[in-house]
């Protein structure tokens, strides 16, 4: 209270009081209360618990009273709790953001960490991280490089982030590795691509690989690698440092070749909290903070945990989706746990009132132990006392029972729609629906028709289990039998993102493809835990089986492996140039081919193969295949071409030339792969050697060398100088 007018003599005592009153204790006529004088020092006044929010749109129900976070910028970044933008220099906090002028009047944010002012470049409050200008930590080939340490965030409350950063080290022929604060503590390295390969090396050329949760500083070091061969021991300029995943996916992309020589900083991200997965949602009655766009809103459990909930969208498998009445717009929720100096969050510290589920690997509120029900003496009792109280019992435990098979019905029909939109349903039906031909031939099975297939998944009727899942032999009630495909699912874990990528893949690639030795995709079943796929059943096992298990009832002739490796050949052409879409394997082995009725190879186990867009030459993906028939050239460059399948193929024509398998054992118990055998017999001119009897007792001469010749260029190390799988086909 100020005064607004000059004092005189007569009012120099004049007093007056300030107070916020309630108008139902107060009806008279005039609109201030009456009989309020300088004495008093109390007046009735109302709190309200409602838990409404009235605004412009009218009242609705809403968490609490809402406050929208200050948010404030500095440059082109936007902060939010727990960060503030201040002017000073050194700055008495650690979220605290010293907001610097430049030279051309711009503004640049900054974050002080162990008197290191560090530039920030990204801010974000989901994932409870910030992006900073890091110094790159190793550079091989620059006189005043660094020394190879890290930035030490020992004692503060960031550390370097798991989830969005990639070590990365670029160029040819070097060792980088990676220490903690000890330096005989490894944490982790690899080793570059050869000099060999290609003369010139590009921000392409390296190798990358992920680092430990919890990390606060680390060592680097670059060094020539050992190599026994006789290649020459060349080694490139390059750096070794922690980079966001984001540069990373950049600098590996061969059309976005970047010259990093002259480079000093690289963009970092650390973490100042840790999501954690939590079954959390914002709660009535709470104080709740939003984002300016009102997009996400979160409240405090506790004094270092929050609940963040969101309208749109989750982050990837940690966020939980709220389907309960009251969970409002925010129904995408998780936790982020703030972390203090030197004490980090992991998965596990859960807020007060939650508890770890280790099956569901997230927090969960503590469950409220209810009373249990009368014992059965005193229900009992109750029922002799009379016998309208037990007929109206009866009644009452009848429509408890109804109603109990009510909700139970409708719950397994919410739980199915969960599952079936988890699953990628909704991704299905969108690419099957643009190409209805397709998508009528697919059925979506029943949960009923399923397990009276498989006898209730019994585990004899498994004919195989894999990577992927396991394979059950079933008959549909029309008697058809067919081969039923249940993705696998780690115990205790839900399926992941990668599976439902790779079952949707696989139903999206089978529904483009009809050929005659391709197996064939019958349907699917998308509403429980695990998806299925439903195959035409093919009964004679692998070609592996057949190659390499004993059956003198059936040898395996000369002419039938020509025909069997024929029939492969044009199914890898007609993926590769005949489909609707080319398509790439990127897993062929003698497993993976299965056998008929008449011994007719029939392709499977398309889990990890991908389309390809007609102007598309490669895919640039994490490695993934089968030791012994993985194309090396893929191993080297994360690239996989058609060409890598002629590879994986030519391993197969040399399993069924020689009856060995992709990784030979031969005299002593050490361990030697097939293609280096056979590439040394070539080239020794003793293919003889090497070669199954029967085959040398029932083929003709010119037939297996002309094979043998195929083999090996299907084999050749340059993917450039491989055939295609058309001359393969018309060769064979």
């Amino acid at each position: 209270m100020t005064v607004m007018y000059p004092v005189g003599k007569d009012n120099g005592k004049r007093c007056s009081s300030a107070f916020i009153f309630s108008r139902l204790y107060f009806r008279e006529a005039y609109p201030l209360p009456i009989g309020i004088n300088i004495e008093t020092t109390h007046v009735p006044t109302t709190l309200s618990w409602n838990s409404s929010y009235c605004g412009d749109a009218g009242c609705e129900p809403r968490p609490g009273p809402i406050s929208l976070n200050g948010e404030k910028s500095c440059g082109n970044v936007t902060f939010q709790y727990p960060f503030e933008i201040i002017d000073q220099e050194y700055p008495n906090g650690w979220f605290r953001v010293i907001c610097k002028k430049t030279s051309n009047g711009q503004t640049t944010p900054f974050l002080n960490i162990n008197g290191v002012n560090l530039r920030i470049l990204d801010f974000s409050f989901l994932y409870g991280n910030v992006v900073v200008n890091h110094s790159i930590t190793c550079f091989n080939c620059r006189k005043n490089s660094n020394n190879g340490m890290s930035l030490n965030l020992t004692g503060t409350p960031f550390y370097y982030s798991d989830f969005d950063n990639v070590f990365w080290s670029s160029g040819c022929g070097n060792l980088a590795t990676i220490f903690d604060r000890e330096t005989s503590n490894l944490v982790g390295g690899c080793l570059q691509p050869s000099c060999t390969i290609s003369k010139e090396t590009s921000s392409a050329t390296g190798c990358p690989f992920n680092i430990p949760r919890g990390l606060t500083f680390f060592s680097t070091n670059m060094s020539g690698r050992v190599d026994s061969s006789n290649y020459s021991r060349k080694r490139s300029c390059g750096f070794a440092s922690l980079i966001k995943s984001d540069l990373y996916f950049d600098l590996t992309l061969e059309s976005n070749d970047v010259d990093v020589n002259n480079w000093t900083y690289v963009p970092t991200s650390l973490q100042w909290s840790t999501p954690m997965s939590g079954l959390c949602r914002l709660r009535q009655g709470i104080n709740t903070s939003c984002s300016s766009d009102r997009e996400y809103c979160w409240q405090s459990l506790s004094s270092t945990h929050l609940c963040v909930c969101n309208k749109k969208f989750g982050i990837s498998d940690i966020s939980t989706y709220c389907e309960e009445e009251n969970c409002g717009i925010y129904v995408y929720c998780h936790m982020l746990c703030l972390n203090t100096p030197g004490n980090y969050c992991s998965s596990r510290d859960c807020p007060p009132e939650y508890k770890y589920n280790s099956a569901g690997v997230r927090c969960e509120p503590d469950e409220i132990v209810s009373k249990g029900p009368p014992k059965t003496m005193q229900s009992l009792t109750i029922i002799i006392i009379g016998c309208s109280t037990s007929i109206g019992t009866i009644f009452l435990l009848l429509g408890l029972w109804k109603m109990y098979e009510v909700v139970k019905k409708r719950r397994n029909i919410l739980l199915k729609q969960k599952y079936f939109k988890r699953n990628g349903g909704l991704l299905l039906q969108q690419h099957l629906s643009s190409n209805t031909s397709y998508f009528e031939t697919i059925k979506m099975f029943t949960s009923k028709e399923i397990e009276k297939a498989t006898d209730y998944y019994n585990e004899n009727r498994i004919l195989g289990q894999g990577g992927q899942g396991t394979v059950y032999k079933g008959m549909l009630t029309d008697g058809s039998i067919v081969a039923v495909k249940k993705s696998r699912m780690e115990e205790g874990k839900k399926f992941g993102e990668k599976k439902v990528e790779q079952f949707i893949n696989e139903v999206i690639i089978f529904s483009q493809i009809n050929h005659r030795n391709v197996v064939k995709l019958l349907g699917c079943y998308l509403e429980a835990q695990t998806p299925l796929l439903v195959y035409e059943f093919i009964p004679n096992g692998t070609l592996y089986d057949l190659i390499h298990g004993q059956n003198e009832e059936l040898p395996l002739t000369w002419e039938m492996r020509l025909r069997i490796a024929t029939e492969i050949a044009n199914a890898l052409f007609y993926l590769h140039s005949a489909a609707s879409v080319s398509i790439y394997h990127r897993d062929i082995k003698s497993s993976n081919i299965l056998l008929d009725e008449k011994y007719k190879a029939k392709v499977s186990d398309f889990g990890t193969s991908r389309s390809i867009g007609l102007e598309q030459t490669h895919l640039t993906t994490q490695v993934q295949g089968t030791f012994g028939y993985m194309d090396p050239e893929y191993f080297r460059s994360n690239q996989f071409t058609e060409k890598s399948d002629v590879y994986s193929f030519g391993v197969v024509l040399v399993e069924l030339l020689t009856g060995e398998k992709s990784i030979a054992s031969k005299q002593s118990d050490e361990e030697i792969s097939l293609v280096s055998l056979f590439l040394l017999s070539m080239q020794e001119n003793s293919l003889s050697d090497i070669l199954d009897s029967k085959v040398a007792n029932d083929g003709l001469e010119k037939e297996i060398i002309a094979v043998a010749n195929l083999a090996k260029r299907c084999l050749n190390l340059n993917g450039k100088k491989r055939p295609t799988m058309k001359q393969v086909a018309m060769e064979l």
